[in-house]
């Protein structure tokens, strides 16, 4: 698919240059077809001649396939048109931003005649094809703050209702190709539940049951169901949403009342589909392709990590004219194909930890697998470590690309950092013993090698603040209790020293009776 470039400092002349030639071209393909129109004799069965050419000619149908993918979608538009003041709000606001509506549509150029066809084989409103401008903008890497992701912005749970797979190395949801079949039938759906179009975009929004529940509503008040009038009981997303796209199609149905000149887009596919049954660096990938990685990702916005698991013979999208090339360069390569395999975790481990363990750099394996810093990974998780040299052709399990996941959390508890001194008994399993921690986590923090420890080598430990605190308040209890000890004592004392002087008293005054 022939794409445009907007140049932000001469749109204006650029767009205008597209729009004359588009419409020169246009006018003559018209001409061409007018005069055909014209000439053809169109008789009546009395009139009919037996020639065999002229019966041919006759039973074949005149075919005329759109050129323009913008006229495919507006002669599919078949949603009823919603007139309101959201409308006309929505429709200013868009209509004064022809560059941001232009940012969209030249990312959209990518994407944009696969929903239509798609939509077109289903029967289905081209109207539709034009709702990534609400929801994502056309962006498939989008993530919402409720996390709903890619073009057609799928919540984690109703990803996986439409079959849309997620795992660390693979969300669907993101998938151009995997997310517009669902997306479409979460459509379907919800229109065979609703009957109304309108109803069916407030749902994809709102959700159905929200929907059914305003409708309930709507139906004990006796009042009517369609979607201006249930919108007063909407969200205020919802209740723009489907304004929005009125808004669009608005504008893209007649963009010359609104003195925006929309670029031409051929209504013929920008991409196709190659297959990789092995494991493929995303960076080798795009270079095999003879692709900008930015647009490889564009098109391939599905994968996670930086490696593609070929295991389930993965499909790669690649502009058409790439494809061939990436299959002789794909089959031509003499190295390794990917430098990346995966590492189970059993049990819940800083990443220090573990790198320092199994030999990797900590910032590496935080970077490959997304991890912020001074969180743990929790066990069951699998991350992505470099391959060694034994398992460089290997392919990561099918079962592990599938399904693999990563856990994180933040320690149950902070820590508090300590320095100690190595006494003449002590050893690194004794004082992971005594101050309830790893030997490696001590080795991480201190960069050792070896399990062997110096007497008086100064260690730096992490202490858990439970502990820590558990320690200070023992300590502060105590510290706290030796004065009153001390003085419970000198009272003591005091009173024994007393009555000592009171019964050398009473026997002085004996004595002395005596000897009177």
């Amino acid at each position: 698919m022939k794409r445009f470039i907007y140049c932000l400092a001469c749109s204006g002349l650029l767009l205008s240059g597209l729009t004359t030639t588009s419409l020169k071209a246009q006018t003559v393909d018209s001409l061409k077809l007018s005069k055909k129109l014209s000439s053809a004799r169109f008789e009546s069965p009395v009139e009919a001649t037996t020639n065999e050419t002229d019966i041919v000619d006759r039973e074949e149908p005149l075919i005329f396939t759109e050129s323009d993918l913008w006229n495919r979608i507006r002669h599919g538009y078949a949603i009823p048109n919603l007139e309101n003041q959201l409308v006309n709000y929505q429709t200013s606001w868009y209509s004064s931003r022809m560059d941001y509506l232009l940012r969209i549509v030249q990312r959209g150029s990518r994407y944009l005649y696969h929903v239509v066809d798609a939509l077109d084989k289903r029967g289905m409103p081209t109207d539709l094809a034009l709702l990534p401008f609400i929801e994502s903008a056309f962006n498939p890497q989008a993530i919402s703050s409720a996390k709903a992701s890619g073009m057609w912005q799928f919540m984690p749970a109703t990803g996986r209702d439409f079959n849309l797979k997620q795992s660390i190395f693979k969300d669907d949801r993101r998938g151009v190709l995997d997310s517009t079949e669902a997306a479409l039938d979460y459509l379907q759906r919800l229109y065979n539940i609703f009957g109304d179009w309108q109803l069916a975009l407030a749902a994809y929004n709102w959700g159905e049951g929200s929907v059914q529940r305003a409708i309930k509503k709507q139906q004990a008040m006796g009042l009517p169901i369609d979607f201006d009038s249930l919108s007063a009981l909407m969200p205020h997303e919802t209740r723009n949403y489907v304004p929005k796209l009125q808004a669009v199609k608005n504008i893209i149905g007649h963009p010359e009342h609104f003195n925006i000149v929309l670029p031409r887009l051929d209504n013929e596919p920008y991409f196709t589909t190659v297959k990789s049954q092995k494991d493929i660096d995303v960076q080798l990938a795009a270079k095999l392709a003879e692709l900008p990685l930015n647009e490889f990702k564009a098109l391939n916005p599905q994968f996670n990590r930086p490696v593609i698991t070929g295991g389930n013979n993965i499909n790669i999208l690649l502009p058409i004219e790439k494809a061939s090339i990436f299959e002789n360069n794909f089959l031509s390569w003499k190295g390794p194909y990917s430098s990346w395999t995966t590492l189970s975790v059993n049990k819940s481990e800083r990443v220090e930890t573990l790198a320092n363990r199994f030999g990797y750099k900590a910032d590496q394996l935080r970077e490959v697998n997304a991890i912020p810093a001074k969180m743990i990974v929790k066990a069951g998780s699998t991350i992505l470590v470099p391959k060694s040299a034994k398992s460089s052709e290997e392919n990561i399990p099918l079962q592990i690309a599938e399904l693999a996941q990563l856990t994180i959390e933040k320690p149950s508890a902070g820590t508090r950092k300590i320095q100690i001194k190595v006494g003449r008994k002590d050893n690194l399993a004794s004082l992971a013993k005594r101050y309830k921690l790893s030997v490696a986590d001590i080795k991480s923090w201190n960069n050792l090698r070896k399990d062997q420890v110096a007497v008086g080598q100064k260690l730096v430990l992490h202490i858990p603040k439970v502990h820590a605190d558990s320690n200070h308040k023992t300590a502060s209890r105590n510290s706290k209790a030796k004065p009153q000890l001390a003085k419970a004592h000198h009272k003591a004392s005091n009173k024994q020293a007393s009555n000592r002087t009171k019964k050398t008293l009473a026997s002085a005054g004996k004595k002395s009776k005596r000897h009177s």
